[in-house]
């Protein structure tokens, strides 16, 4: 069987299959299913890079097929303190970690949960801290599986 098309890459004569056959094997093996990753959304969308900021209550979720990722997103919080809850579905090891610092950078949270034991699910109050803009980190390390969280404005 005489390949035409590769004449104009150098290639003279004939090219069997079989030597194109491990190429198609290796391109064949490479599947996006076994690939690791990590994705955070907050409010509907998901966060790429940590520029986004927020307002109201924060409704977010993230999933994770053993993979690793940190975002950090800002959020307008007009009280000192802010309720929270995070729960998570993990098959296997992995972390979930949500930091929170307040407008003045003091951390009024910093709680973790971690994957395949209990508990699975954390909630309450932060600590008092400075009104405005406050930052927000979630850190997913070798998560696999599924959870949420949400934030909204203290007593």
């Amino acid at each position: 069987m005489k390949f035409k098309a590769f004449k104009n890459f150098g290639f003279s004569g004939e090219i069997k299959l079989v030597m194109l056959l491990p190429f198609f094997v290796l391109f064949m093996a490479c599947s996006n299913d076994d690939d690791s990753f990590a994705r955070v959304t907050v409010n509907g969308d998901v966060l790429f890079e940590d520029v986004s900021d927020f307002n109201g209550d924060i409704d977010a979720s993230f999933v994770g097929n053993s993979g690793s990722v940190t975002r950090s997103f800002i959020w307008n919080n007009n009280l000192s303190t802010a309720d929270y809850n995070a729960d998570i579905t993990a098959t296997s090891a992995g972390s979930f970690q949500m930091i929170v610092e307040d407008s003045q950078g003091a951390v009024v949270l910093d709680r973790t949960i971690q994957g395949g034991s209990e508990p699975d699910s954390i909630d309450g109050v932060t600590s008092s801290g400075s009104s405005g803009i406050w930052t927000v980190t979630i850190i997913l390390i070798d998560f696999n599986g599924d959870g949420s969280f949400s934030l909204s404005e203290g007593n």
